[in-house]
Parts: C-alpha cells; structure tokens; sequence
C-alpha cells in the first residue's frame, strides 16, 4: 500500500501540545512523524512560524506526511530512525521533541503489513521494509529460550514459555510465514479454557513482543532519549507517548535516570561519580486519554505521555 493511503489519528494531542509549550520561531523535531497528525497540528499551532523535522522509518509514513504537510514551508523530511538521532540531524538543536512510540493505527489495519492478528497476510512486521529480518525469518530461526524471553520481557506474555514451544514445534513441520501461522501457535499453546477467559485477542502479546524484537524497539530505547534530550536548547522538552507497560516503563527509567544519573552508593557522603542531571520531570506527567478520547479512539486508552525538561 502507498503512503497516500495512510490514516493517522494522533492520540494526546491537546495535552502534548501544551507540554511542548510551543513558541512561534521555535524548531521542533516529530521523530515518529507517521501520517503527520501531530506535526500538523504543531504548524497549525504556530501558522507555519517555526522550524519542523519530520522522522520516520517507515517510507509509506513519510510519503503520507508529505502530502499531508505540503501547505508547510519549512519542513524537513527524514527517513531514518530517531534511534540514530545525532547521526541524521547532527548539530540541530530543538525547542521540543515529540515521539509517538509503537505501531500505528494504519500498520494495525494493513493487513499486508502483517502487524495484524485478524487478518491472514506475510508475517512481515517490519517500520522498515528496507532492509532486516521479517517476523517470519525471526520467528524461524530464533531459538525456544530467545523467543520465549522476547515474548515475556516485551509482552508480559505469562505463556510466553508454552508459546516458544508451539513455534518451534510448528516450524519443524513447516516454517511459519502467514500471520495466521502465528495465531495458531498461540491457540496450540493455551489451553481453550484459558484463551476464554483473556481479554482481548490471545495473540494479541505475541504479535506485540514479535513486533518489538524485530524493529529493536526497546533495546536502544534509553541511549536514544538520552541523545534527544542532549539535542534540546535549555528548557526545551521531549514528550513521549507509549501504549504499553513495556514501552513506558523503559521511558520511566530513562527519564529518571537523567534527573538522577548518580550511581555512588547511597552510603557515600557526597556524590564522587560526577554525574549531573541533564532533566527536570516537570510535574504534572504522565498523563492519559480522558474519557471522550476514548470513545472516539479506544486505541487511545493505554497511551501514556511523560515530559522531560532539558536542564
């Protein structure tokens, strides 16, 4: 599917534009532009008076951004990975970031992206389709501990164990490469009893810690907040919105860990480490989707937006 298809309803945005505290003149970066929903609304805010860099890595998001944004003058546009922040904006400094963490409504309802449980497409799942393994090249070559471990660090998947065993079983028999393969994995592995009683689809975990393992989403999650933060004017501030546990608690240590980076024991009488915060946690945060966001977007329900201040 082309860009131009891409549908894009941002979450939090009222709340994450006043976090932002966005000033005419300003530069800001959207390093998870997706179909441009928030950054429009950024430029609307300011009427185009402000600098915009629009990141992602996905190239259909990028095309759906473009044309989304072309009334904007002033906008630049990145394919890449905010993971490679310094790399691919180099010395640019910003007044605010915003980062929209995880899939998009749109990778959700494409089915031959194969980010979906619902639908029976390749079992791809990947931001990038430029390059890296697919779900399916992941799933058939990891070994049982390696998948059972991403299924529970990265989905809190209580049968993460009995899932990692149904693959391996599944795959000796043949590959998998459908995401219908997957769900049957699932289903083979919980018992029917249980999968009754889960909220919710139960490969929804699964598919989510697959997802998570194959893009890299959390592993160099910390360094790249650490690396955004140091890319913001004095003042300036990142806001992130996650939509699981596992994304917003990775956001949660980072955040504290640069108000609080000392790691002297707390027995020493002085700090000795020499490690001095780089953020406030303005108060306040983190915030969710009240109630008539909800009801318009249910997908809303588990986001989550922290705010951290340059020092």
């Amino acid at each position: 599917m082309s860009g131009t298809g891409f549908h894009h309803v941002p979450v939090l945005l009222s709340q994450t534009l006043e976090a932002l505290q966005l000033r005419e003149g300003g530069v800001y970066l959207d390093g998870t532009v997706g179909g441009g929903g928030h950054s429009k609304a950024i430029l609307t805010a300011l009427s185009g008076n402000c600098g915009l860099y629009a990141v992602d890595r996905d190239g259909d998001a990028l095309t759906a951004a473009r044309a989304r944004l072309s009334a904007w003058e002033g906008v630049t546009f990145i394919h890449g990975n905010f993971h490679d922040a310094p790399q691919l904006l180099g010395d640019v400094r910003f007044d605010g970031i915003l980062l929209d963490l995880g899939v998009s409504s749109w990778h959700l309802d494409s089915a031959e992206r194969g980010f979906s449980y619902h639908e029976d497409a390749p079992l791809d799942m990947r931001m990038d389709r430029s390059g890296g393994l697919t779900a399916a090249q992941w799933l058939n070559t990891r070994d049982e501990h390696t998948i059972a471990q991403a299924l529970y660090e990265y989905a809190d998947e209580r049968w993460a164990a009995r899932i990692a065993k149904s693959i391996i079983q599944m795959r000796e028999e043949k590959p998998l490469s459908t995401t219908m393969d997957l769900v049957r994995a699932v289903d083979r592995a919980i018992p029917k009893a249980v999968r009754r009683k889960i909220e919710g689809h139960p490969a929804r975990r699964t598919f989510q810690a697959v997802r998570i393992a194959v893009n890299d989403e959390i592993g160099p999650l910390q360094r790249a907040l650490e690396d955004l933060v140091l890319m913001l004017r004095p003042g300036g501030r990142l806001c992130v919105i996650s939509f699981h546990s596992v994304e917003d608690r990775a956001v949660k240590r980072a955040f504290v860990r640069m108000r609080n980076p000392c790691v002297c024991p707390p027995s020493a009488p002085v700090c000795i480490c020499g490690r001095e915060p780089i953020a406030t946690l303005p108060k306040g945060y983190p915030v969710a989707a009240d109630e008539a966001e909800v009801i318009v977007n249910p997908r809303s329900r588990s986001a989550r937006l922290r705010v951290a201040q340059r020092i």
